[in-house]
């Protein structure tokens, strides 16, 4: 039986994050929407409310059923999700005199309860909430406040049921993963034995039940999600799975050729195949970001189905889907409604006829990471930054040609390397170049050039779902630019991009 902490999604950006935390302790969880609780089974051992953009004062505001849980199953409700227990049972929740967001301090805790143990006087919290508990239903006891509000969280006497109206989940609650811990563990009684190990095992046990000596194929990306889909079914089936690496034009420099030789030297059964031209192809006069991206996803599928019905009788097809993209296709409310055109989400077109198998689709990004290295697969694959799926065709902006391609891969290979050898390349979660649809005046020599502008980006985060620009080193930048500028014919201006997600993505297209 696998313990199970249930977490209940309003649509806060933060809704994720709480999932990422009781990971790390951990303790196995999932995510559902409010509106579509799952069955309770005696696996799952606790229930987490998260937060929401809405107000529980707003006409449409989200309403769960929780008969199945309340009183049943410890529930902890976390700002939206406390002040709908505190409403819901007669409570008073009221616009804030003083809007709470930032930074606050604990200044009265509750040391009987069991959900504050060992949290600090004073202790640092993370309050975002424009509404607050005025009034506490007679049954609610206040087990901490701040100096702005009385009511930063509560317990219902006789169950095991708590609302707080900080986030514990973000960096900015000091205290916040111990807080969760107390949940968790103590309240809850998971026993913290969800490990790489523990998932490795069990996943190729699963595997080889659902797929016996069936045939499965996979397509290869060189991405760390595919890769390590694919060291874990190998484990499980061997040479029953087939592997296609497609070489798709739009790859960095020399990778097509590097990675497939790392494939085969871990034992994989995998098939290079070059099909660039095909893209080129498919994607010349092409100016419009969906449409590239739609050429790209239909001479992919045409490439990778030719492929795989030059294999017998297989049955299933494979991805490394990963959790954030099933989450961001079954939200119903809040910011992950809408899903990129290139996610592996319901990309399988009707005509292959294969099942789906995912082994990856209840891990996040960095659990994917430490499960290939409890698989002992080589650091250069499992740290590879994120890349996207149409590769730079989506860095290209404007026309894709053969030409800009190599200028852009050779500007990208400049920058990733130095990277490399600056000891900066593990320090950011994403970087890469884009070549923009923009000439600019240079000199060079006695010349004055109008060449290809590149830009160059750089981003911390540590799930992709935000982004900060990273703060490289001056002399760093410096020296890039001036190798790209003196060794690629056709770039005579390099530009750093300082925009962080939100308002911006973090790729160009």
């Amino acid at each position: 039986m696998k313990e199970t902490i249930l977490i209940l999604d309003f649509g806060s950006q933060y809704t994720q994050l709480i999932a990422r935390r009781v990971r790390e302790l951990n303790v196995y969880c999932e995510i559902h929407p409010y509106n579509k609780i799952p069955e309770i089974t005696e696996d799952i051992k606790g229930v987490i409310l998260s937060g929401s953009p809405y107000s529980v004062r707003d006409k449409d505001a989200p309403v769960p059923d929780l008969s199945n849980i309340r009183g049943k199953l410890p529930l902890l409700g976390v700002c939206y999700g406390a002040q709908f227990l505190a409403q819901n049972d007669g409570g008073e929740v009221m616009p804030s005199k003083i809007r709470e967001y930032g930074r606050a301090n604990l200044r009265y805790i509750d040391r009987s309860c069991s959900l504050m143990k060992s949290i600090s006087d004073g202790s640092q919290v993370w309050m975002s909430h424009g509404d607050t508990i005025l009034k506490l239903p007679g049954n609610f006891k206040i087990i901490t406040g701040t100096n702005n509000i009385d009511v930063a969280g509560f317990k219902v006497e006789g169950e095991e049921t708590y609302g707080i109206q900080f986030h514990p989940e973000v960096y900015h609650s000091k205290e916040g993963t111990q807080l969760l811990k107390n949940f968790v563990v103590d309240i809850c009684g998971c026993h913290q034995n969800w490990t790489p190990d523990s998932f490795i095992d069990t996943t190729v046990k699963n595997l080889k039940e659902k797929l016996g000596n069936d045939k499965v194929v996979l397509g290869l990306s060189g991405g760390v999600d595919s890769s390590v889909a694919a060291v874990l079914l190998n484990k499980a089936i061997g040479k029953n799975l087939y592997c296609i690496f497609v070489d798709n034009g739009l790859l960095r420099k020399n990778e097509f050729k590097d990675v497939l030789h790392s494939y085969k030297d871990m034992g994989l059964n995998v098939k290079g195949v070059d099909a660039s031209r095909k893209f080129y192809d498919a994607l010349k006069g092409l100016t419009d970001p969906e449409e590239k991206r739609k050429a790209i996803g239909k001479t992919f599928i045409e490439v990778f189905d030719h492929e795989a019905k030059l294999i017998e009788d297989v049955k299933w097809l494979a991805q490394g889907t990963i959790y954030p993209d099933v989450i961001e296709s079954v939200s119903v409310k809040g910011p992950s409604a809408t899903i990129k055109s290139h996610h592996n989400v319901g990309g399988l077109p009707d005509f292959m006829k294969l099942k789906v198998v995912e082994p990856l689709n209840t891990l996040f990004k960095d659990e994917v990471r430490r499960i290939g290295k409890a698989l002992g697969m080589p650091s250069h694959l499992l740290e590879r930054h994120p890349f996207p799926g149409p590769g730079l065709g989506i860095r290209i902006l404007g026309e894709i040609t053969p030409e800009r391609v190599k200028i852009l891969q050779e500007v990208d290979y400049i920058y990733i390397e130095e990277m490399k050898k600056q000891g900066l390349y593990n320090k950011v979660w994403q970087a890469g170049a884009i070549l923009l649809p923009v000439n600019s005046v240079g000199v060079m020599g006695d010349e004055r050039t109008y060449e290809n502008v590149v830009a160059l980006r750089a981003v911390e985060s540590t799930d992709g779902m935000t982004a900060d620009w990273s703060k490289l080193p001056y002399e760093f930048l410096a020296k890039v630019s001036n190798e790209i500028i003196n060794r690629v014919k056709g770039v005579n201006r390099v530009v750093y991009d300082i925009s962080s997600k939100p308002p911006a993505t973090i790729e160009w297209e």
